[in-house]
């Protein structure tokens, strides 16, 4: 049994947001310090669990994740800066995790560049969050599938073409409970970091007020231009790059 001391800790900080027969609980917000170019920026950091059970009573969602191995499962969280709530103009930027790009700073993708480059941006312009999306990796094929991927791109395919003969959709991605905690934390209209269509859809689709979208280009290397190229020519993603940045 949870104890009352523990619980009206944790009381005020467990949102419950319901998505039809199912419950997002959203945790924060918890103070992060962060480094961030050697300077030690202030963020407020939530996270989020998908649940079946849906209940407002706290000591039972406590006793039922205890009984849970989430160790063994991913969730995913929020990155907030700034009066987010209330300011008019707000960023966000919805990251998909990548394991090898964001850990460990892989140079066959871009990934680990435009996570920073968003915190950079966003603490930059006083006011934004940073959603990462935890069950994206590979485009949402898991990391398994994702370095089986990495196989066949060694082997000649481009990142859709793996995927694609892996057996799997080109962008298996979904925002939905990501936008639903974007909803509980700001009603104002945002501008969305991205160079990607489908994220920006996404928004716009669930009735977001997206007032403006941001480029994030950068890091081109010899490493990661037929990924980026790819991108482009076969995703669609918007191009701002100078002539001489592209990877064509």
């Amino acid at each position: 049994m949870i104890t009352k001391d523990i619980i009206s800790i944790l009381e005020d900080k467990i949102q419950l947001i319901r998505k039809g027969e199912k419950a997002i609980y959203l945790v924060g917000p918890i103070k992060l310090p962060v480094n961030l170019d050697g300077e030690t920026v202030i963020f407020k950091w939530y996270c989020w669990l998908l649940c079946d059970e849906v209940t407002e009573d706290i000591n039972r969602i406590i006793e039922k994740l205890s009984a849970s191995n989430l160790a063994e499962m991913q969730q995913s969280s929020v990155l907030v800066y700034g009066d987010f709530e209330h300011s008019e103009e707000a960023l966000i930027r919805m990251h998909s995790i990548c394991h090898t790009g964001d850990i460990f700073g892989s140079k066959r993708c871009d990934c680990g560049f435009q996570l920073k480059e968003s915190m950079r941006i966003i603490r930059d312009h006083g006011s934004g969050a940073l959603f990462y999306l935890a069950n994206h990796e590979g485009r949402g094929i898991g990391l398994f599938s994702k370095a089986m991927a990495y196989v066949l791109q060694e082997n000649g395919l481009d990142t859709v073409e793996a995927n694609i003969k892996l057996g799997f959709v080109d962008d298996a991605r979904n925002y939905d409970d990501a936008i639903e905690v974007l909803k509980v934390l700001r009603s104002k209209p945002v501008s969305l970091i991205t160079n990607n269509p489908r994220k920006l859809n996404a928004l716009k689709n669930a009735g977001m007020n997206v007032s403006e979208r941001m480029p994030i280009w950068g890091d081109v290397s010899e490493f990661n231009k037929k990924y980026l190229k790819t991108k482009i020519e076969r995703s669609g993603h918007f191009v701002e790059m100078a002539q001489d940045e592209q990877p064509l």
